[in-house]
């Protein structure tokens, strides 16, 4: 299986496209301004206060502001997309919501339904409102491999969301889009 690394896009492919078309849109990661809502599975809650810790260090070096930052807690990853559809429709918009949860294969079926109905519900929402809604979801066949991907460095997906959530938020805000 290739790396992170080795699947990268090249930088260089940003120069070559913008002299093929007329226009090319990329989000900024300046997070100043933004309000985000991170709704946070505690079932696996070892495993997501390590992703909440990754998402709300990488939300604060994009610069949003603590203030600006609500967090939410759910029993466990089926119920996020419930949580992320109330904070997508709140009077008071969000620009951007993450979801945090833990989800590790076991002897049953369960893994499955958990994983695929949270992944589909997630992506419902941000199609249905139209608010970047992003799924940090691990999805894992062991508890090492979880533990790995919520590791408190810059491998954290949980950093990885809110870094995606800040990027989503100001490319769906860019005037050429409306």
């Amino acid at each position: 299986m290739a790396s992170s690394d080795e699947a990268a896009i090249d930088a260089a492919v940003f120069a070559r496209v913008d002299g093929l078309v007329g226009a090319q849109l990329q989000g900024s990661v300046d997070g100043r301004g933004l309000r985000v809502a991170v709704a946070c599975a505690r079932f696996n809650g070892g495993l997501t206060t390590r992703l909440l810790d990754g998402c709300l260090e990488g939300l604060a070096a994009a610069g949003v502001d603590a203030a600006d930052v609500t967090v939410a807690w759910v029993p466990g990853a089926f119920e996020l997309p419930l949580l992320a559809q109330a904070f997508a429709t709140a009077s008071v918009p969000y620009d951007a919501v993450v979801c945090l949860g833990a989800v590790i294969r076991g002897e049953t079926g369960h893994y499955e339904v958990v994983a695929g109905e949270s992944a589909r519900g997630i992506q419902d929402v941000a199609c249905d409102t139209g608010v970047p809604v992003i799924f940090g979801v691990l999805t894992c066949e062991t508890l090492g491999q979880a533990l790995e991907r919520s590791a408190p460095d810059e491998s954290n997906k949980g950093r990885e969301a809110a870094s995606a959530a800040v990027e989503m938020a100001r490319l769906l805000s860019d005037r050429r889009l409306t």
